[in-house]
């Protein structure tokens, strides 16, 4: 896992490989989602039922279950980074969204004045509600450009939480199957030259033979690649991954294309 300093510097570089429309369009999306995390936000510090509850709800969850929370936060945002799609559903129960951005209220509340969380937690709202409000001055009055610094920040810091409460974010990533919508919507293409192998098993593909071919445009056997799309997402040859059902295996898939489109930049 990168650092917090790597980590923005590989999403800006991916971000100056956009064209002004795509770049524009990534603008506006972040500032949707980002306005209403901010009203999530707000409503649930006005409200001192909703805090206590979301608050007794963080408490109860065990460590798995907060990490979880923070990557599913965290590849939601990857998917506006990237602009792509994915047959994991990112959406979030509302309490589980709430959930997760108080928590990293929290974080951001701790680095910036821990002493503000040393107060009863009878207090906290007030603290948390301050930190809230002059965050929506400083995005208030910045041009709409300016909200992906606090946007990267954000992912970083998600980045930084799983990686602190070690639960996959940290760690060379575990192989895991590729989705079945991904695998079911694989063309079959007809073999038209002869002399290429399938890599799985070593055998010649038949001219005519109708063979299964990945997005990254190598083929292979049907009865080869669908074993082997079963335990991991990645092609035999290239390494490309496809889209998966699992939280983590979809986070680095999608920080692979980041990677590439800051390679572009640089």
């Amino acid at each position: 896992m990168e650092g917090g300093t790597t980590t923005s510097s590989i999403i800006m570089a991916a971000l100056c490989s956009l064209n002004p429309s795509q770049f524009s369009d990534l603008s506006h999306s972040i500032l949707s989602a980002t306005h209403h995390h901010h009203r999530r936000l707000a409503a649930l510090l006005s409200s001192p039922t909703l805090f206590s509850l979301t608050l007794h709800h963080l408490h109860t969850l065990s460590l798995p279950q907060k990490t979880l929370l923070i990557a599913r936060h965290l590849l939601s945002s990857l998917h506006l980074l990237t602009a792509t799609s994915s047959p994991l559903s990112t959406a979030m129960r509302q309490r589980d969204l709430d959930a997760a951005l108080l928590l990293l209220l929290l974080c951001e509340t701790h680095n910036n004045n821990p002493q503000a969380l040393e107060a009863p937690f009878s207090q906290w709202r007030k603290s948390l509600s301050k930190v809230l409000t002059d965050s929506l001055l400083t995005l208030s009055f910045a041009p709409i450009g300016a909200v992906l610094i606090p946007f990267m920040e954000s992912v970083t810091r998600c980045w930084r939480l799983i990686g602190a409460l070690d639960c996959g974010g940290g760690k060379e990533a575990a192989e895991v199957a590729a989705s079945t919508s991904t695998v079911v919507g694989l063309p079959s293409v007809e073999v038209r030259v002869g002399g290429r192998e399938c890599v799985i098993c070593k055998e010649e593909m038949r001219i005519g033979r109708d063979v299964c071919e990945l997005p990254c445009q190598h083929l292979f056997h049907w009865m080869c690649i669908l074993p082997w799309l079963g335990k991991r997402n990645t092609c035999p040859c290239c390494r490309l991954r496809l889209p998966s059902d699992d939280v983590f295996g979809e986070i680095q898939r999608l920080w692979d294309i980041l990677l590439k489109m800051s390679a572009k930049h640089s």
